[in-house]
């Protein structure tokens, strides 16, 4: 399972997919450690031990609770940048 997330500054936004392409989860989720300890629970849980690797656009500012918080909790991360995610969107435009 893939959850990867849009960070932010007051939010970020989390999409999970399946291997399938299917997806999961779709959700804003405000950048405070409430939260996203909650986003964390609710993905654990569709994930139900299951294999999980996170994915983030950013590797400092507002992502860094975020990505503090994925460590801390022994999760697998990936940062992928923006450039990456902006080359990656331009095979989807029109769809």
């Amino acid at each position: 399972m893939w959850p990867g997330t849009d960070a932010g500054k007051a939010e970020h936004h989390c999409t999970v997919i399946d291997a399938n392409g299917t997806t999961l989860l779709s959700r804003r989720v405000p950048n405070s450690e409430t939260e996203l300890l909650k986003l964390l629970g609710d993905v654990l849980g569709i994930a139900d031990g299951g294999p999980v690797t996170w994915a983030v656009d950013l590797n400092a500012g507002g992502a860094s609770l975020w990505i503090a918080l994925l460590v801390s909790h022994g999760q697998k991360l990936l940062y992928i940048p923006g450039r990456t995610v902006h080359h990656a969107s331009a095979a989807y435009r029109g769809k």
